[in-house]
């Protein structure tokens, strides 16, 4: 071999064997059990949706899934563990909504949400309503937008939180609706529903799974869906952006990231069994029950749609002063 052959071979040995290391772990993926990280505590919405999702995800592959839980400081600990683990595909995050908010909410973040991540795919969308107590005088987003405007400062609106979506998706309808409504921040969603039903507070903008059952009984009055399309659910009840306040959307959603750097093979792969999944009758009955509609779509729709929830929260969280150090 000539000896400017001979130094190109060393040269371009260890790019050619990334190269083919790099196809065949797509190529054999999934080779061991997969973890899905659900950055919060057992037993909610994520965690549910997770593990029924792992179980249908585990038949398709011929691999085991486990659900491993990692809570704490808003998702932020469950995001960070998978971030900084292995680009290989076998560790993955189910992200809710609060993962955009706290790209601005936290005044720094020991991860990059967009930077840090591979999209895999959209799961869901879960639709948010705008409730009432039956003793406030309106029956319609338009007679409560009259009513805040000839009584500013007066009316309350509970939320699970100050950074929540609960408390930012008030704070977005305050700005589209060009009103002013007091935020009451509450430990949690059950107190701040509590308080709704007592009538210590009037108005709450919660997420539909946990409140549905007091629309139906009649303790609470449903004015709209915060989603942009209506709602199986509430096929009747219209959608804010339908009722004054065009654009309006402050739904949550669930999805599947990796770690920045996993093969493309392994996310595409991923990508195409979770679809698959996604329309199988246990999760679109769970997601039905909770209020909640199957997304899918591609790991690029996944990563525009995470870009475009960041650029509209932070927007929001801005303007409503709400952070965490």
């Amino acid at each position: 071999m000539q000896p400017m052959f001979k130094w190109l071979a060393l040269c371009f040995a260890p790019i050619a064997a990334a190269v083919v290391s790099h196809g065949a772990l797509a190529q054999g993926f999934p080779a061991k059990p997969i973890r899905l990280v659900v950055p919060s505590a057992a037993g909610g919405s994520t965690d549910t949706i997770s593990r029924i999702l792992g179980h249908r995800l585990a038949g398709a592959l011929g691999q085991s899934v486990v659900v491993d839980n990692r809570p704490g400081a808003g998702g932020n600990i469950g995001a960070e563990f998978v971030a900084k683990s292995a680009p290989d595909g076998y560790t993955l995050l189910v992200p809710f909504g609060g993962f955009a908010v706290n790209a601005t909410l936290y005044r720094k973040l020991p991860f990059d949400p967009v930077k840090d991540f591979e999209p895999v795919i959209q799961l869901c969308s879960v639709t948010g309503i705008l409730v009432v107590n039956p003793a406030l005088p309106v029956k319609s987003v338009g007679e409560l937008i009259a009513l805040a405007k000839a009584r500013p400062g007066e009316l309350n609106f509970a939320s699970a939180g100050s950074g929540t979506v609960t408390h930012l998706a008030g704070e977005l309808f305050k700005s589209m609706a060009g009103i002013n409504i007091v935020h009451v921040p509450y430990r949690g969603s059950g107190p701040a529903l509590n308080d709704l039903l007592g009538g210590q507070v009037p108005i709450m903008f919660p997420n539909m799974p946990g409140t549905i059952q007091h629309v139906q009984t009649g303790r609470l009055r449903v004015l709209a869906v915060n989603s942009l399309k209506r709602s199986p659910l509430l096929p009747d009840v219209p959608t804010i952006a339908e009722s004054g306040v065009p654009g309006y959307e402050a739904s949550t959603w669930f999805g599947v990231l990796a770690p920045a750097g996993t093969p493309t093979d392994v996310v595409d792969r991923l990508n195409v069994e979770i679809g698959r999944v996604l329309s199988a009758p246990e999760l679109t009955d769970h997601f039905g029950k909770e209020g909640a509609v199957a997304v899918g779509g591609t790991p690029e729709q996944f990563r525009v749609f995470i870009k475009a929830e960041i650029e509209k929260w932070g927007t929001v969280v801005r303007a409503s002063g709400a952070r965490v150090d």
